[in-house]
């Protein structure tokens, strides 16, 4: 009873730092322990003690840490108070698995307080915030005619989120797009991307495209951060004339594909360094013509980059795959056909763009 008296004094003097709504959670599933205790107590071969790992685990998904820690407190008083009552109720491998299961809850209850969710609700919110990230690469935009975007991306390992993300931006007569890649990859590289896609999405179209690539160089200078670079390659086109200019910073070369030879061509003139590591960076436009017929093609390293082989190669691998898709299918659905067909690392994040006019 010693320690059922402790858990319970435990219990009075964290319940005043508990928020309203937590408190209310934490006397429903309070309820429950007691309701378990009762028919194991009761009935321990029907409800066996174990049978609270189940709260547990509902109380972990609703709770934050410090209403969980309380809500442990109370189901260890209810078994210390259970195994005094019946003899027998609680053996010793029933208790270890109760232990370990609320430690690894503890945890996980931790890692949601971190990103500040809880319930359904919060669960939803991390995949609205991506699924609006990746609604900023301008695919469900209705462009001038002819004139088309497609993007995909693929986290490394399948991740929910990506160090890759694309932003576009523009009206009837110009449109702005550009792919960046952050240091890392998945989800560490991920929280990254969340923040500078909100500022990239502020910059673009609000700075003239000659300034895109400093200011965004600019910003990420200021936030000092461990493996804070970033590779970005920066499209600016005239969706009157079909003129464009693009920029590359520190990023592969990206490709035009000229409809009257039927042949992809690299952009690979000399850009300017990755964004993040130098002040005063320049980044030089390589200038072009996209005719009707025509694409450009823009992606990440993790597309055409494997340990052991020339990047070069990749890229040439890339090409090819582009130029058969051209004749065998067409542009249609032809970024995630390229993504997935490539012959590059699962555990890095694979991005591409496609833009065309017809």
């Amino acid at each position: 009873m010693r320690s059922a008296g402790w858990a319970f004094a435990r219990l009075r003097r964290e319940l005043r730092s508990v928020t309203d709504s937590q408190a209310l959670l934490l006397i429903l599933f309070t309820v429950a322990v007691v309701v378990v205790v009762g028919l194991a107590a009761a009935w321990p071969q029907l409800f066996p003690a174990i049978s609270l790992i189940l709260v547990l685990m509902v109380g972990a998904f609703w709770l934050r840490l410090r209403g969980f820690g309380l809500l442990v407190l109370v189901a260890a008083a209810g078994l210390a108070l259970l195994a005094h009552r019946v003899a027998g109720s609680l053996a010793a491998n029933q208790l270890l698995v109760l232990a370990l299961s609320a430690g690894l809850m503890a945890l996980f209850v931790r890692g949601r307080e971190l990103l500040g969710v809880q319930g359904t609700t919060g669960a939803s919110m991390l995949v609205d915030l991506r699924d609006r990230i990746r609604s900023q690469d301008g695919s469900d935009r209705v462009w001038p005619r002819g004139w088309h975007v497609q993007s995909a991306i693929q986290s490394a390992n399948g991740e929910a989120f990506s160090g890759d993300f694309f932003v576009v931006a523009g009206d009837e007569e110009t449109m702005q797009a550009v792919v960046v890649d952050i240091s890392g990859k998945g989800h560490h590289a991920g929280t990254r991307a969340l923040m500078l896609s909100a500022a990239f999405g502020g910059l673009l179209g609000a700075l003239p495209a000659a300034d895109f690539l400093p200011g965004a160089n600019r910003y990420l200078l200021r936030q000092n951060w461990d493996e804070g670079f970033a590779t970005a390659v920066h499209l600016l086109i005239d969706l009157r004339s079909g003129r464009y200019e693009i920029r590359h910073a520190g990023h592969p070369p990206a490709a035009h594909f000229r409809a009257g030879s039927g042949t992809w061509e690299l952009l690979n003139q000399a850009g300017g360094p990755a964004l993040g590591i130098v002040e005063e960076a320049g980044y030089h436009p390589v200038k072009g013509t996209l005719c009707v017929g025509d694409a450009l093609m823009m992606y990440t390293d993790g597309l055409v980059e494997n340990p052991g082989r020339d990047l070069d190669l990749g890229i040439d691998r890339l090409l090819g795959d582009a130029t058969a898709l051209v004749a065998q299918t067409g542009l249609a659905q032809g970024a995630q056909r390229l993504v997935n067909s490539a012959d590059a690392q699962e555990d890095d994040d694979r991005s591409l763009m496609l833009i065309w006019r017809d």
